[in-house]
């Protein structure tokens, strides 16, 4: 295992996440379920597997960063592809889609544990304080308004 390598920054943040995301793209490929559309629906089964439909697009949209109009978007996809039942302002996982979740969750444990199951439980927890240190700070960036958008 490698031990040294790049510095911690921007560049080091955005390979990690385009490999994971590679890695996601794999296992979805052939399930008929898009990178936007499993964010969906594992915060769906995530809920219980009933959720409050407004609820589950402000969870969504908050943890991926996509417009609610996209949110609205996947689930009317995932709905259409039977994954998840939606009405009467509850959004439900159907039966297939609980089954396509759980087979690709259970085809991403082993890859996780690969990747990272076997670091000290310290130094994941440092990681985990930093990145999420990283992550608010950078959600507060994006809540604030725009510089580049005002007039002068």
């Amino acid at each position: 295992m490698a031990t040294t390598g790049q510095a911690f920054g921007t560049a080091l943040i955005g390979q990690t996440e385009k490999a994971l995301n590679a890695i996601l793209d794999r296992q979805l490929a052939g399930t008929g379920i898009t990178e936007p559309q499993w964010v969906t629906l594992t915060l769906t089964v995530a809920g219980g597997g009933t959720v409050d439909r407004d609820e589950l697009v402000r969870r969504v949209s908050g943890a991926a960063q996509f417009s609610q109009a996209s949110v609205a978007e996947r689930i009317a996809e995932l709905t259409a592809a039977g994954f998840l039942r939606d009405g009467g302002g509850r959004v439900q996982v159907t039966d297939e889609g609980q089954a396509r979740w759980t087979r690709v969750r259970a085809a991403i444990g082993p890859i996780t544990q690969e990747l990272w199951g076997d670091l000290p439980p310290e130094d994941l927890a440092v990681a985990g304080r930093v990145l999420n240190i990283v992550l608010e700070r950078a959600n507060a960036v994006l809540a604030a308004p725009d510089p580049a958008t005002k007039t002068a």
